[in-house]
């Protein structure tokens, strides 16, 4: 059997239908197409790093919704499957703009972090010593001595990192034979004995002797100071005794303190 190749069958008495034809009002071409303006017009302008501020975007946003909302009212007349289309693009299309505002602020808020260590330690002593002499009124520049704190500095880094510790554990104390050469040597020489002073002074007991190539220190137990204590903290330990350290730098940046 053959079908007919007539898309309509007339019947007697009948007239042929139309097919319906969908017609968009002119004031929804027209909103279409604004809206589709905008959107193509931001997406640029974020692509680009274009002027346009991203609470810009945001506002245009605003006003894409607010046409978006009267189109559904039925100002326009816009057929249901497309309004839908197009008010899923145009979420998709602002949830993006707002991420991308959100990971810019983060970046912003990033850069606010000032990092806080000098990079190098007797650098950052100095810079201490410095910004604490430029906030006292009463600062005599005419007596400070800054190149004489970095000279102490770095006897306290030979002193620290090349000199040699021979260590040798007594019956009632332990004694240490400091060694080195060159700028190492005279920072030894200075440092060392300098330093006995002070552990006399906060109840050690303590004495240096000079080497030949260094200096050699002893240092007693007592109840305070028993030797199981003495043989753990070993030469840097003893060196690091009391807190006169910092006080002696300002001291010595003022002009007020002898290098030792």
């Amino acid at each position: 059997m053959r079908l007919s190749q007539d898309p309509l069958i007339r019947h007697p008495g009948q007239t042929a239908k139309e097919a319906p034809n969908v017609k968009f009002p002119w004031k929804t071409t027209l909103a279409v197409s604004a809206v589709l303006a905008a959107t193509v017009y931001a997406v640029a302008q974020v692509s680009s790093g274009g002027p346009m501020s991203m609470h810009g975007q945001m506002q245009q946003g605003g006003m894409m919704n607010q046409m978006h909302s009267q189109m559904m009212q039925g100002q326009g007349g816009m057929p249901g499957t497309m309004g839908q289309g197009m008010h899923g693009d145009m979420h998709h299309g602002m949830q993006g703009g707002m991420g991308m505002h959100g990971g810019m602020h983060g970046q912003q808020s990033g850069a606010f972090n000032v990092p806080a260590m000098p990079g190098q330690d007797a650098f950052g002593t100095i810079q201490e010593i410095v910004q604490i002499l430029q906030a006292d009124p009463t600062t005599d520049w005419s007596k400070v001595n800054i190149g004489a704190l970095r000279q102490h500095l770095i006897d306290m880094n030979e002193v620290t990192l090349h000199a040699a510790a021979a260590e040798r554990v007594l019956d009632n104390g332990i004694e240490i034979a400091v060694t080195g050469e060159g700028r190492t040597l005279e920072a030894i020489k200075r440092m060392v004995p300098a330093h006995v002073s002070e552990l006399r002074e906060i109840g050690w007991n303590a004495k240096s002797e000079d080497l030949a190539n260094g200096v050699k220190l002893t240092v007693t137990a007592s109840e305070a100071q028993p030797l199981a204590k003495l043989k753990a903290l070993g030469f840097m330990g003893i060196m690091v005794q009391g807190g006169h350290h910092q006080p002696h730098h300002l001291m010595m940046a003022k002009g007020e303190f002898p290098m030792h």
